[in-house]
């Protein structure tokens, strides 16, 4: 993890997670809890204003820019760049949230896996989960890459190997 990243509270990180600097996570009212191998790009936020723990599975990708309130993130899902996620969400798993929606109902909802949200109006749609290999594989290739390049450009937390 780098030196540049903001932590605020109880928080853990899973083996393998790649934290970018300038990324920001505040637990202000309850821990988070992240998985493994997640990354978490830079200028991101994530905040837990709730006291139950906010978990985030495995596997995920939090792109730039992007703000996270919800309480649970299953796994192998991707929140592009400037996407906002309120705290009355919580996903599923392989759910994909496009660049700049918001997404922010009124009363908790749970979304159900492969579902994705696009366009001006966060329309809603359904993937079929069809190339999920290739986007494991592809996940699998970027988090070796930024472990390689990100202690090369970057100052890092000592004692720590990711």
């Amino acid at each position: 993890m780098c030196q540049d990243v903001e932590l605020k509270g109880d928080i853990t990180i899973g083996p393998g997670t790649i934290v970018h600097p300038k990324a920001s996570i505040f637990a202000i009212a309850g821990p988070i809890i992240i998985g493994s191998n997640n990354i978490i790009e830079e200028s991101a936020v994530l905040v837990n204003r709730r006291r139950e723990p906010m978990r985030i599975g495995d596997d995920n990708l939090i792109e730039i820019g992007a703000r996270v309130e919800c309480p649970s993130i299953g796994d192998r899902n991707t929140i592009h760049t400037k996407a906002r996620v309120h705290h009355t969400v919580r996903l599923g798993n392989f759910c994909v949230i496009g660049i700049r929606c918001l997404v922010a109902p009124a009363e908790d909802e749970t979304m159900e896996d492969y579902t994705v949200i696009h366009g001006l109006d966060a329309e809603r749609a359904r993937w079929s989960g069809r190339g999920k290999v290739q986007e494991a594989d592809l996940r699998r290739k970027h988090i070796e890459y930024l472990r390689e390049m990100l202690p090369k450009f970057n100052r890092q937390r000592r004692g720590d190997t990711s």
